[in-house]
This record gives structure tokens, sequence and C-alpha cells, in this order.
């Protein structure tokens, strides 16, 4: 009887509802495909440059220097110095006093942060409103909450001068926008500068949506990761700093971006205490605690960065100057091999249309897969370059509206560029 009850399967379903639909993921298989078959990865968002001498060194200052207390939990929701120098930081952006121990909650990287809002503020049967196309975790997270995410599109208006399309001619529609509002609206996802697009919202764009989240009370949760990566003299404007938003937006950020040290996993979100009080309770009872020592580091590197801010040597100065050049060098590259690039004001990446290379990847009808799927599919096979569809960020429905374009990254060595260049070169050259 005994052996018999230890061989015994279980048969009642052990997966919980709130991850039905939810088990794919777009990374796991592209990042997969791309350290399988690539020679050159313009996929995923990382830098493979160094992260900056100062931060480094900071971080070993930390591990070797006399204070073995770093090497022992720190205060949960943020190691002190961290809070404090972000708190500073913070108000000199915000234009307000900031309480370093309520407005500032340190998290396992702006991914945790979102997963705290989401498990913080969304009820079954909340609506939570995300702008297409949008960074892929924010539906899964919101459905994990048992909310329902409501989409409103970018649009796209192309130049009529043959010009190469900007991130900033893709738009919302007022009255779209203000449609997708009720009674069940919970929050809205703003994510400024916009991974994959490189959209940087104008102040227009974000009082309009201010406007219509102090109409119908509705929460913010504004994803500002490349806060610092904004390029052509435009400006990054915190929705925050807008009349009537402090109270009701939680801002998320990351060290990753920021500093150029993506594994590192240090992110925060700042706000008011009666939103992040509910952050609070959610990290309390999952993560706990982030790495006192990479916190400690980080903390370090802001300390400095406050001493130089605005200033020429300030590495928020220095960082997109290096990477609009990449941009551009990028740009020239895929627009030459006719690869019609958007032009992104701000982020990692670059969105292009792959419409004059359908030749080489034939579309197969009814298919289920989207083709810029297949696509990317096929050119990290055939061609050793990896890159990511859009439709990785766009929801179910809405999967084959652009079926033409992939994003790269353009957040690499110069090599690593120059490589991918070689490699569409020559493949421009088959083409013809």
């Amino acid at each position: 009887f005994l052996s018999h009850s230890l061989q015994a399967k279980m048969s009642r379903p052990v997966q919980a509802r709130r991850l039905e639909g939810i088990d794919k993921n777009i990374w796991v298989e592209f990042v997969k495909l791309a350290a399988t078959y690539s020679k050159v990865n313009l996929g995923q968002g990382f830098p493979d440059f160094p992260a900056p001498g100062f931060l480094t060194e900071a971080l070993t200052r930390a591990l070797g220097g006399g204070n073995h207390m770093l090497h022992q939990y720190t205060r949960a929701f943020g190691h002190p110095p961290l809070v404090k120098v972000i708190a500073q930081f913070f108000e000199k952006l915000l234009g307000r006093d900031l309480d370093p121990m309520t407005n500032v909650m340190v998290t396992v990287g702006a991914y945790q942060a979102l997963f705290c809002c989401f498990q913080a503020f969304v009820d079954e049967g909340d609506e939570v409103i995300i702008i297409e196309p949008f960074f892929d975790c924010y539906e899964a997270m919101v459905k994990m909450a048992g909310g329902t995410p409501v989409f409103v599109p970018l649009r796209p208006n192309p130049p009529k001068d043959g010009k190469l399309m900007s991130s900033a001619d893709w738009q919302l529609d007022p009255a779209e926008l203000a449609s997708k509002f009720s009674e069940r609206t919970k929050a809205i996802v703003l994510n400024s500068p916009n991974n994959p697009l490189g959209k940087v919202f104008s102040r227009g764009e974000l009082g309009l949506i201010a406007e219509l989240c102090v109409k119908h009370d509705v929460l913010c949760i504004s994803d500002e990761v490349y806060e610092w990566l904004v390029y052509d003299g435009k400006q990054h404007i915190r929705i925050a700093s807008l009349q009537g938003m402090w109270d009701r937006t939680v801002i998320i950020g990351s060290a990753g971006k920021t500093f150029s040290a993506t594994g590192w996993k240090v992110g925060w979100a700042v706000g008011p205490d009666r939103l992040l009080q509910h952050l609070r309770t959610v990290h309390q009872n999952s993560v706990y605690h982030c790495a006192t020592i990479a916190q400690e580091a980080v903390a370090q590197g802001f300390q400095r960065e406050l001493t130089l801010y605005g200033k020429p040597e300030s590495y928020f100065v220095q960082l997109p100057k290096e990477l609009q050049q990449k941009r551009d060098w990028l740009v020239r590259s895929l627009d030459d091999v006719g690869m019609k690039p958007i032009i992104p004001e701000g982020t990692y990446f670059v969105v292009a249309d792959i419409s004059q290379f359908k030749s080489d990847v034939p579309d197969v009808p009814n298919s289920d897969e989207p083709y810029d799927c297949r696509f990317a599919k096929w050119m990290v096979k055939n061609k050793g370059l990896a890159a990511i569809p859009l439709s990785a960020f766009y929801s179910e429905a809405h999967k084959n509206n652009y079926p033409n374009f992939i994003r790269f990254c353009f957040a690499k060595e110069e090599a690593t560029l120059k490589a991918a260049n070689d490699i569409l070169q020559k493949w421009k050259q088959e083409k013809s």
C-alpha cells in the first residue's frame, strides 16, 4: 500500500489560474536563438561595453573595504545611503521635498518595482490602460494581479516628404485615449522614453494623460528607466511634476539603464508615501531585500553624479552623447541597406521597416505566427544577426498590425555595430 501511494501521480491541476495564458515569453525564445545562432546580437537591451569605472571601483571598494556589514542585510526597503541620495536627486528633478524613508523604495531592478505596483494596486476586474507598443511584462503582470489590460495604440503619421520617420511621428489619438477611461480604470502605464519605439512623450501629450488621470481619479505607473537616455536636445519630462500628478504617480527607475550595469538588478520606485506603503507590503512579502553591496556601489555612483549634476563630465551627460552617436551610426547603416529605421528620440533601440527584405523570407498564409517573428528567426539562423520582432510588444489581438518592423539595440561596442553592418552590407549585395 505504501509503495503504491508513493508512486501515485497527482491528477489535480497544479497551476494557479493567474498563470493561465502568460506562460510563454518571447525573451526566453529569442535569447536562446541568439545564444545558439547569432554572430552579432542586437536583440536584448543590454550594453556590451563596460559599466563606468567609478561604479565598478565603488563596488570593488565596498567588497574589499573594512565595512563587513556590507555583506549583511541592510534596511529592507532600501540601503539608507542609496535611498537618501535618490531622494536628493529627485528633489532636484521634481522640485519638491522628499523623505528618503517613505518616498523611495529600492527594488530588484525596475522589473520588481513594476511587479510591486501591479500587485499592490490592481484588484480582480480593475482595468489598466497600456499604450501600445509596450514592454511585454506590463500585460502579463496586470493579468497576474487579476486585472484587465486595456490597450490604446500609438499610431504612425509618416512624414510626407520622404524623410525617415521619427519616434515622435507615433502619436496617441486624444479621443481614442479618452474613450479608454471608465469607472473601472484603476491605472495607466506610461513608458517614456518608450521601449521599443524610443518615443519621448511631449509636454502636451503628458498633459493630456495627466488631465484624464485627474478627471477619472486614476493612478499612473510611470516607467522611466531610460530617463537619462534622450537625444537631439530633447527633454525628458516627468509626469509626476505636472499639476495633480505627484499624488497619483509612482516613478520607476533603473540603475541598470542609468549606469550601464543591467546585471546588477538595482531599481527603485519614487512616489508619495500613501502609494509606496502598499509597494512596501508586496516587497517585504516577496523578495524582502536587494543585494546590499550593489546598493552601496549605486549609492556612490549617484553621489558622484549629484556633485557633477549638469556638468559636462557627468556620466548622465556623457552617456547620451555616446549613445546618440551609436544610434546615428546604426540608423545610417540600416538606411543604407534599405531597412527603413524610425529615428528614436531616446532609449537603446531603433525599430526598422523590413519590407524591402520580404522576398528573402516568404510569408506563410494563415500562419499563427506574426511575419516579423518568422523574419527575425530566419535572420538569426541564416544571417547570424539577432533582433526582436515588434509584434512582441503588442497584445495578441494587435500582433499583426505592424508586421514589417523589427527592433535593434544600439547600446553596443563599435566593433559589434560594425560587425552588424558587415552582415547587412553582404546581405544587400547578395540581393542585388
